[in-house]
Order: C-alpha cells, then sequence, then structure tokens
C-alpha cells in the first residue's frame, strides 16, 4: 500500500533535523507525528526538553520549534503494509536538498532509527553530499516500540547527548 510523509515541522532558525523513516499505521491515521502511545519519542521531548507530551500535539510541535528542532521524515512515499520499517519498498526521499537551503541554520541531522539513516544516505547524502557538508549526522536509537534491542535509559542516554 502507498504511505506518503506528512510536510516538514520547521522553522527557518532550526537547529536540529530529527528524521523517521516514514510514519506509522497510528500516526497516518491521526496525522500526527510518534502518535503510537507506547513510541518514545515524545516521552523523551517531555524528559529531555520539557515539552508536556499532554498537551495537544499543535502546542508540542510549537515548543519543538521553540527549542530549534525540526521534525520530518526521511521518505516522500514508500509502499508498505502495516508499520514496520523493515516492510518498506520502493522508498522516494524527500527534497532535502530544497529543505536544507532554506534552512541554513541546521547543524545536526538525528536519525531515528537505523532505516531513515540508511535511505538518507543512500539517496541523499551519497548523490548531493555538498547539501550536508558541515552537517553532523547522527543514528540515534528508534523510539518506535517495535526496537527494543536497547533499554530505554541508554536510549534516553543517547537522545539527550544528540539534543544537547
Amino acid at each position: 500500500m502507498l504511505k506518503k510523509s506528512f510536510p516538514p515541522v520547521a522553522n527557518k532558525n532550526a537547529r536540529i533535523l530529527i528524521l523517521g523513516s516514514m510514519p506509522g499505521e497510528r500516526s497516518i491515521a491521526e496525522q500526527q507525528y510518534y502518535a503510537h502511545p507506547q513510541n518514545l519519542f515524545w516521552i523523551f521531548m517531555d524528559e529531555l526538553l520539557g515539552i508536556d507530551r499532554t498537551q495537544p500535539y499543535t502546542k508540542r510541535l510549537q515548543q519543538l520549534k521553540q527549542h530549534h528542532v525540526a521534525l520530518w521524515d526521511v521518505m516522500r512515499q514508500c509502499y508498505r503494509l502495516g508499520s514496520l520499517d523493515n516492510d518498506i519498498r520502493n522508498e522516494v526521499a524527500n527534497d532535502f536538498v530544497s529543505f536544507l537551503r532554506d534552512h541554513l541554520q541546521i547543524q545536526r541531522i538525528g536519525f531515528n532509527g537505523r532505516k531513515a539513516h540508511d535511505v538518507f544516505m543512500r539517496q541523499v547524502a551519497h548523490v548531493h553530499p555538498v547539501s550536508v557538508e558541515g552537517i553532523e549526522l547522527i543514528l540515534l536509537p528508534s523510539t518506535s516500540p517495535a526496537h527494543a534491542g536497547k533499554s530505554k535509559a541508554l536510549k534516553k542516554r543517547e537522545w539527550r547527548d544528540f539534543l544537547s
């Protein structure tokens, strides 16, 4: 089934860009990034940046932007049944050349999981290396409940280091 990502959440003064792969079924249904209640993303944003995860979604996005954090997905579209990254096929990357040209203050890009990192490296960084020149690229542990290889505490530590 063809899946399409959401528009980016970003101000022109964003310094950090967090990239997922493609929204899962719950996120698509609710039209919200990281909507699955067991996903650690909003829990980490609450604990690390003080963004109250119980606030309405639009408020949380507004506060992310106030922290100079942008949010998007690597893929513009892909084919996938369900929500698992392993089931993604025929992925097409978003237009990062234009995005990064319009957001010149981005200093760090964090990839929320291996799939986001690998697709970005293959379809963006290796094809348009100038677009990411001078930007730190960091693979972060996935906040998805499907990725339980690391403890919550270890994941949180890596996310804290990235956001600081």
